[in-house]
Protein backbone atom coordinates (compact mmCIF):
# COMPACT_ATOMS: atom_id res chain seq x y z
CA UNK A 1 0.00 0.00 0.00
CA UNK A 2 1.10 3.59 -0.51
CA UNK A 3 1.28 4.48 3.17
CA UNK A 4 3.39 6.97 5.08
CA UNK A 5 5.62 4.08 6.23
CA UNK A 6 7.11 3.87 2.70
CA UNK A 7 9.40 6.87 3.18
CA UNK A 8 12.31 5.78 0.98
CA UNK A 9 13.38 8.58 -1.34
CA UNK A 10 11.04 11.15 0.24
CA UNK A 11 12.24 14.72 0.71
CA UNK A 12 11.64 17.13 3.58
CA UNK A 13 11.95 14.63 6.44
CA UNK A 14 15.20 16.06 7.78
CA UNK A 15 18.51 14.37 8.42
CA UNK A 16 18.71 10.88 9.88
CA UNK A 17 19.66 11.19 13.55
CA UNK A 18 22.06 8.53 14.79
CA UNK A 19 22.27 7.61 18.46
CA UNK A 20 25.69 6.43 19.57
CA UNK A 21 25.55 3.12 21.47
CA UNK A 22 21.80 3.03 21.08
CA UNK A 23 20.17 0.47 23.41
CA UNK A 24 17.81 -2.20 22.11
CA UNK A 25 15.03 -0.70 24.23
CA UNK A 26 14.93 2.85 25.54
CA UNK A 27 12.26 2.22 28.18
CA UNK A 28 10.67 -0.72 29.96
CA UNK A 29 7.39 -0.36 28.07
CA UNK A 30 9.21 -0.89 24.77
CA UNK A 31 10.62 -4.16 26.09
CA UNK A 32 7.15 -5.23 27.19
CA UNK A 33 5.60 -4.23 23.84
CA UNK A 34 8.09 -6.45 22.05
CA UNK A 35 7.54 -9.32 24.48
CA UNK A 36 3.75 -9.22 24.23
CA UNK A 37 3.91 -9.07 20.43
CA UNK A 38 6.11 -12.17 20.37
CA UNK A 39 3.93 -13.96 22.92
CA UNK A 40 0.72 -13.32 21.00
CA UNK A 41 2.37 -14.34 17.75
CA UNK A 42 2.82 -17.81 19.27
CA UNK A 43 -0.93 -18.40 18.80
CA UNK A 44 -0.37 -18.46 14.99
CA UNK A 45 -3.46 -16.37 14.37
CA UNK A 46 -1.42 -14.12 12.07
CA UNK A 47 1.96 -14.11 10.36
CA UNK A 48 4.81 -11.59 10.23
CA UNK A 49 3.55 -9.94 7.04
CA UNK A 50 0.11 -9.49 8.59
CA UNK A 51 1.85 -7.83 11.57
CA UNK A 52 3.68 -5.42 9.30
CA UNK A 53 0.52 -4.57 7.42
CA UNK A 54 -1.35 -3.88 10.68
CA UNK A 55 1.28 -1.30 11.66
CA UNK A 56 1.10 0.29 8.24
CA UNK A 57 -2.60 1.04 8.80
CA UNK A 58 -1.81 3.64 11.47
CA UNK A 59 -3.10 7.09 10.30
CA UNK A 60 -0.28 9.10 8.65
CA UNK A 61 -0.24 12.01 11.11
CA UNK A 62 -0.20 9.61 14.06
CA UNK A 63 2.50 7.49 12.42
CA UNK A 64 4.85 10.47 12.00
CA UNK A 65 4.24 11.68 15.56
CA UNK A 66 4.95 8.35 17.27
CA UNK A 67 7.91 6.07 17.88
CA UNK A 68 8.87 2.66 16.53
CA UNK A 69 7.33 0.61 19.34
CA UNK A 70 4.23 2.76 19.41
CA UNK A 71 3.73 1.54 15.83
CA UNK A 72 4.11 -2.01 17.16
CA UNK A 73 1.48 -1.38 19.84
CA UNK A 74 -0.97 0.02 17.30
CA UNK A 75 -0.53 -3.03 15.08
CA UNK A 76 -0.79 -5.45 18.02
CA UNK A 77 -4.03 -3.88 19.28
CA UNK A 78 -5.54 -4.16 15.80
CA UNK A 79 -4.49 -7.81 15.44
CA UNK A 80 -5.83 -8.64 18.90
CA UNK A 81 -9.17 -7.01 18.11
CA UNK A 82 -9.43 -8.55 14.63
CA UNK A 83 -8.69 -12.00 16.08
CA UNK A 84 -11.19 -11.53 18.95
CA UNK A 85 -8.51 -11.83 21.63
CA UNK A 86 -9.34 -8.43 23.12
CA UNK A 87 -12.37 -6.22 22.57
CA UNK A 88 -12.15 -2.41 22.12
CA UNK A 89 -13.93 -1.89 25.44
CA UNK A 90 -11.20 -3.87 27.26
CA UNK A 91 -8.47 -1.78 25.65
CA UNK A 92 -10.28 1.45 26.54
CA UNK A 93 -10.78 0.32 30.16
CA UNK A 94 -7.11 -0.55 30.55
CA UNK A 95 -6.06 2.83 29.12
CA UNK A 96 -8.35 4.67 31.55
CA UNK A 97 -7.00 2.78 34.54
CA UNK A 98 -3.40 3.25 33.42
CA UNK A 99 -3.96 6.99 32.94
CA UNK A 100 -5.21 7.16 36.52
CA UNK A 101 -2.08 5.42 37.79
CA UNK A 102 -3.72 2.08 38.52
CA UNK A 103 -3.46 -1.40 37.09
CA UNK A 104 -5.83 -4.15 36.03
CA UNK A 105 -4.31 -7.09 37.86
CA UNK A 106 -5.79 -10.47 37.17
CA UNK A 107 -5.51 -13.90 38.73
CA UNK A 108 -6.65 -15.70 35.57
CA UNK A 109 -4.58 -18.74 34.63
CA UNK A 110 -2.86 -18.74 31.22
CA UNK A 111 -4.95 -20.46 28.57
CA UNK A 112 -3.81 -23.77 27.16
CA UNK A 113 -1.34 -23.09 24.36
CA UNK A 114 -0.14 -19.73 25.73
CA UNK A 115 3.58 -19.02 25.47
CA UNK A 116 5.22 -19.48 28.88
CA UNK A 117 8.62 -18.08 29.97
CA UNK A 118 10.30 -21.49 29.83
CA UNK A 119 9.24 -21.90 26.19
CA UNK A 120 10.38 -18.53 24.84
CA UNK A 121 13.90 -19.52 23.76
CA UNK A 122 12.67 -22.65 21.99
CA UNK A 123 9.89 -20.71 20.28
CA UNK A 124 12.28 -18.06 18.96
CA UNK A 125 14.81 -20.62 17.77
CA UNK A 126 12.21 -22.68 15.93
CA UNK A 127 10.46 -19.86 14.09
CA UNK A 128 10.07 -20.58 10.40
CA UNK A 129 11.99 -18.28 8.08
CA UNK A 130 10.55 -16.70 4.96
CA UNK A 131 12.96 -18.73 2.82
CA UNK A 132 11.45 -21.90 1.37
CA UNK A 133 12.68 -25.00 -0.46
CA UNK A 134 9.89 -24.99 -3.06
CA UNK A 135 11.21 -25.96 -6.53
CA UNK A 136 10.20 -22.70 -8.21
CA UNK A 137 12.11 -21.77 -11.41
CA UNK A 138 13.54 -18.24 -11.55
CA UNK A 139 12.12 -15.76 -14.05
CA UNK A 140 15.37 -13.82 -14.28
CA UNK A 141 19.11 -14.42 -14.13
CA UNK A 142 22.12 -12.30 -13.18
CA UNK A 143 22.72 -9.52 -15.69
CA UNK A 144 19.11 -9.33 -16.93
CA UNK A 145 17.76 -5.82 -17.36
CA UNK A 146 14.44 -5.46 -15.57
CA UNK A 147 11.88 -2.81 -14.77
CA UNK A 148 10.02 -2.61 -11.47
CA UNK A 149 6.28 -2.64 -12.02
CA UNK A 150 4.45 0.65 -11.64
CA UNK A 151 1.80 -0.62 -9.24
CA UNK A 152 -0.30 0.83 -6.44
CA UNK A 153 -1.32 -2.20 -4.35
CA UNK A 154 -4.10 -1.78 -1.81
CA UNK A 155 -2.50 -4.15 0.72
CA UNK A 156 0.96 -4.89 2.10
CA UNK A 157 3.88 -4.88 -0.32
CA UNK A 158 7.68 -4.77 -0.17
CA UNK A 159 7.98 -2.90 -3.48
CA UNK A 160 9.20 0.62 -2.60
CA UNK A 161 7.51 3.48 -4.41
CA UNK A 162 10.78 5.10 -5.44
CA UNK A 163 11.80 2.14 -7.65
CA UNK A 164 8.42 1.60 -9.34
CA UNK A 165 8.72 2.14 -13.08
CA UNK A 166 12.53 2.31 -12.87
CA UNK A 167 14.96 0.09 -14.75
CA UNK A 168 17.65 -1.94 -13.03
CA UNK A 169 19.90 -4.96 -13.44
CA UNK A 170 19.69 -8.30 -11.62
CA UNK A 171 22.82 -8.51 -9.46
CA UNK A 172 22.14 -11.84 -7.70
CA UNK A 173 19.44 -14.38 -6.95
CA UNK A 174 18.80 -14.88 -3.22
CA UNK A 175 16.65 -17.99 -3.71
CA UNK A 176 12.97 -18.71 -3.07
CA UNK A 177 10.94 -16.87 -0.42
CA UNK A 178 7.33 -16.43 0.65
CA UNK A 179 5.61 -13.61 -1.28
CA UNK A 180 4.67 -10.98 1.34
CA UNK A 181 1.80 -9.41 -0.63
CA UNK A 182 -0.32 -12.58 -0.60
CA UNK A 183 0.98 -13.77 2.77
CA UNK A 184 -0.19 -10.57 4.49
CA UNK A 185 -3.65 -10.91 2.96
CA UNK A 186 -4.09 -14.54 4.00
CA UNK A 187 -3.98 -15.65 0.36
CA UNK A 188 -1.17 -18.15 0.65
CA UNK A 189 2.61 -18.23 0.50
CA UNK A 190 3.02 -18.00 -3.32
CA UNK A 191 6.78 -18.80 -3.15
CA UNK A 192 9.02 -17.13 -5.72
CA UNK A 193 12.57 -15.92 -6.26
CA UNK A 194 13.95 -12.77 -4.67
CA UNK A 195 16.70 -10.83 -6.44
CA UNK A 196 19.09 -8.07 -5.52
CA UNK A 197 18.41 -5.48 -8.21
CA UNK A 198 20.89 -2.69 -8.89
CA UNK A 199 19.37 0.70 -9.71
CA UNK A 200 21.74 3.49 -10.69
CA UNK A 201 21.36 6.71 -8.72
CA UNK A 202 20.71 8.61 -11.93
CA UNK A 203 17.89 6.22 -12.87
CA UNK A 204 16.25 6.89 -9.50
CA UNK A 205 17.05 10.55 -8.85
CA UNK A 206 17.82 12.03 -12.27
CA UNK A 207 20.92 13.19 -14.20
CA UNK A 208 22.16 15.37 -11.35
CA UNK A 209 22.80 12.30 -9.16
CA UNK A 210 26.28 10.80 -8.96
CA UNK A 211 27.01 8.40 -11.86
CA UNK A 212 29.08 6.25 -9.47
CA UNK A 213 26.33 5.53 -6.95
CA UNK A 214 23.58 2.92 -6.96
CA UNK A 215 20.87 1.41 -4.77
CA UNK A 216 20.36 -2.35 -4.40
CA UNK A 217 16.79 -3.42 -3.68
CA UNK A 218 15.64 -6.97 -2.87
CA UNK A 219 12.61 -7.62 -5.08
CA UNK A 220 10.35 -10.60 -5.77
CA UNK A 221 9.53 -12.07 -9.21
CA UNK A 222 6.04 -10.55 -9.21
CA UNK A 223 7.49 -7.06 -8.82
CA UNK A 224 9.57 -7.24 -12.00
CA UNK A 225 9.31 -7.44 -15.77
CA UNK A 226 12.00 -7.73 -18.43
CA UNK A 227 13.07 -4.26 -19.56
Amino acid sequence: MNGIHDMGGMHGMGAVEYETNEPVFHTEWERRAFAVTVAMGAWRKWNIDMSRYARELMPPAEYLATTYYEHWLFGLEKLLADSAFVGPEETDARERVAAAGGSLATSARPAEGALRPADVQRFLQNRKAARTSDPVPPKFKRGDRVVARRANPVGHTRLPRYVRGRQGVIDRDHGVFIFPDTHAAGLGRKPQHVYSVRFSAQELWGPEASPREAVYADLWDDYLDHA
